[in-house]
């Protein structure tokens, strides 16, 4: 990936597109103090440098019938890169599991997984989960209720310092999104 230095009015728009992905461009422009076509153009940079992965729509998971959700902790029996990676690729198939992340310490992972009720959620873990090659021991946490959910980064906009989303995100040094 490409290093990219992001100026105020990059994490400006990044900011307003996080918050509001179906912000109109000229409404985005106006939040950033610029005009609608170099907004475009900046945009069009933010996505081609890997800044922007992609857009998607909030969905009530309770409205399509997705009643639960849970986290498992996931322990496998090897952490040779190839398992790891069979692992990785094989939870990628499964609809139900909306998040994998590898761990450092006593689990290798941690997915969270919607389940229209306990029930679902148990023959996932019975027939799938438990079931997979390397899958050691897996321990579930079922949420009650989510108290805070924002998904994304926090994006400093006004700040004397220097935010973290002014990092280099690749690899050319100066190279700069905005123009």
């Amino acid at each position: 990936m490409q290093r990219v230095k992001l100026d105020r009015t990059d994490r400006h728009i990044l900011h307003d597109l996080q918050e509001n992905g179906r912000m109109t461009n000229v409404e985005l422009a106006n939040r950033a103090g610029i005009s609608a076509p170099p907004c475009l153009r900046r945009v069009r940079a933010l996505e081609e440098s890997g800044c922007i992965h992609g857009y998607h729509a909030e969905v009530d998971p309770k409205v399509l019938g997705y009643n639960v959700t849970a986290f498992a902790h996931v322990g496998l029996d090897s952490q040779a890169e190839a398992d790891l990676r069979a692992f990785e690729d094989l939870v990628a198939g499964w609809d139900n599991v909306r998040e994998c992340h590898m761990l450092a310490g006593e689990t290798d992972f941690i997915l969270k997984i919607v389940a229209q009720d306990w029930d679902d959620y148990q023959r996932f873990l019975t027939t799938q989960l438990t079931v997979a090659p390397h899958v050691t021991h897996v321990k579930s946490a079922l949420a009650i209720r989510t108290g805070k959910y924002r998904p994304g980064v926090p994006i400093e906009i006004d700040s004397d310092r220097k935010p973290r989303s002014d990092l280099y995100l690749g690899a050319k040094l100066d190279q700069s999104v905005g123009g």
